[in-house]
């Protein structure tokens, strides 16, 4: 097992885990130097392509947007979603998550689901690919309106059982999304593995978020999220500084020009 896997597993019961999203090196190499681990989410889909759904996200785009985010990263570790379609039986998602491994040079590959697939991740595993989970909402299996999960109680026993089947098939870590705080609590005491919560509660032994939501520039307001900047303001302000400067020949200057 990779070393800084086994980093990542350490933490378990000991520090919290940090967690934010790159698709590309300029903000991968800020993130490198707070996060514990880097995912190369299929979320780029609605956050850099407008896509409606994360279903839209290809293979090619996810191995070109992690070459980039690679560049930028020296310690944490990197991780990879599959993309939608790219995990539908063992075989196709063997070959798709080596591709994944040796175009990127990632960590780990992460896929959504639990019982549906877990034959699919003991074979990824059971040939040295490292696999992260993903259980609760499924952005790639759920294309309508979004609801947090584990109001009803097969549900939450589903999800808890789902979370005891991935660890036992040897997922490193499991990323739990909107799901109701009291079943975080339980799923995160009773496994072994990290869990690292999207809406999911403080009671995770890690937390994730969008970094372009975190940030301000995705102008979207869901429930979970905090807003600790506003760089779409920012951002707004530096071009309308750049257009005045221009408009009233105050650039470029001298020492602008050659």
């Amino acid at each position: 097992m990779n070393n800084k896997i086994k980093k990542i597993i350490r933490k378990k019961n000991k520090s919290k885990i940090i967690c934010l999203t790159a698709y590309s090196k300029n903000i991968s190499s800020i993130l490198d130097n707070h996060c514990d681990i880097i995912l190369v989410g299929d979320s780029l889909g609605s956050v850099l392509y407008n896509y409606k759904t994360t279903r839209s996200v290809t293979l090619n785009t996810m191995i070109e947007h992690s070459k980039s985010v690679k560049m930028g990263i020296k310690k944490s570790l990197m991780v990879v979603d599959m993309p939608y379609k790219t995990y539908r039986n063992p075989k196709e998602a063997l070959k798709n998550a080596k591709q994944i491994l040796s175009k990127t040079k990632c960590n780990a590959v992460k896929l959504e689901g639990g019982k549906k697939i877990i034959n699919i991740i003991k074979h990824l595993i059971k040939n040295k690919i490292p696999v992260m989970g993903h259980l609760g909402l499924l952005p790639q299996s759920e294309t309508g309106k979004f609801s947090f999960k584990g109001k009803k109680i097969a549900e939450r026993k589903r999800i808890l059982r789902d979370a005891k089947l991935l660890e036992s098939a040897g997922v490193f870590s499991l990323v739990l999304e909107c799901i109701e705080k009291t079943l975080a609590k339980n799923i995160t005491n009773s496994i072994k593995i990290p869990t690292i919560g999207i809406g999911a509660s403080s009671h995770c032994d890690g937390q994730i978020l969008v970094t372009d939501d975190l940030l301000g520039l995705n102008p979207i307001n869901v429930k979970f999220l905090k807003q600790y900047s506003n760089l779409r303001r920012i951002i707004n302000n530096a071009v309308s500084n750049f257009k005045k400067d221009v408009r009233k020949t105050s650039f470029p200057k001298k020492k602008h020009s050659y």
